[in-house]
């Protein structure tokens, strides 16, 4: 028996609000949309051959003291998303070089997911 695909079950407390992060902020396309009394409680989101589910939040915004889901994305551009994602206006770490090769960079979104972008540090443009 092969397991050939996983799709993430994304909760969400504010699924309209939760969306901008995902589209705009890393360029996926929604669509599959699902409403309940016209409000959207589940979308597709995805590119190529990445997809998640977002799904409306049972229960309390943020559980308190839970990890929940974290997200390690792999850009072309480190650099450019990091400016992207700022501009947006999205509370990014500072990009660091790590003792083990990569540069990272850190967000938390609106539902309190923890997103580290990263690429090898000997992958980064030399001048910027």
């Amino acid at each position: 028996m092969n397991v050939n695909y996983c799709m993430p079950v994304i909760p969400s407390a504010d699924l309209e609000k939760s969306l901008r992060f995902w589209t705009e902020g890393l360029g996926l396309a929604a669509d599959r949309e699902m409403r309940e009394d016209g409000r959207l409680v589940g979308c597709m989101v995805h590119r190529e051959a990445m997809f998640f589910w977002l799904n409306q939040r049972a229960g309390e915004p943020v559980p308190e003291h839970c990890e929940g889901v974290r997200f390690y994305w792999t850009p072309d551009d480190l650099l450019g998303i990091h400016r992207h994602l700022k501009n947006l206006g999205y509370g990014v770490s500072e990009i660091v070089a790590q003792d083990y090769g990569q540069s990272e960079f850190f967000l938390v979104d609106d539902d309190g997911y923890s997103h580290c972008f990263g690429m090898a540090t000997n992958e980064l443009p030399k001048n910027e």
